[in-house]
């Protein structure tokens, strides 16, 4: 699976962006996928992940209520759709893909294909 992402740029703080990622490769649908993003000096964390199926999500404390991560698997995409942006949000952010996902798994570790990752800045 090889993954593309897109849809950073710069934004102000309380503003939206959408961030896309385009998958090539016919088992995309078998996996599950997570949004995780990197800060300057800090550690790579996940932002939210999503089932195989689409039906499961989970976030990470600081997005909650304010991200919603979706998937289409006849699109081979997942979403990141970002809402009330802050300042802390500012990182690259890199989609990812887990095989060997059951239908209803949503899971912070494990995945193996990932993106090249796009910047995310917002200013405040």
């Amino acid at each position: 699976v090889q993954l593309q992402a897109s849809g950073g740029g710069l934004v102000q703080a309380g503003g939206s962006l959408r961030l896309s990622c385009a998958a090539s490769g016919r088992t995309f649908s078998r996996c599950a996928s997570a949004w995780f993003r990197q800060a300057p000096g800090k550690e790579r964390e996940l932002v939210a992940a999503i089932s195989r199926s689409g039906g499961f999500m989970d976030y990470a404390d600081s997005v909650q209520g304010r991200f919603i991560i979706s998937r289409d698997n006849a699109k081979s995409s997942v979403y990141l759709q970002m809402n009330n942006l802050k300042p802390e949000d500012t990182a690259v952010y890199y989609c990812s893909a887990r095989p060997n996902a059951i239908s209803s798994g949503v899971y912070s570790d494990g995945y193996t294909y990932w993106g090249q990752g796009t910047q995310v800045t917002v200013s405040s």
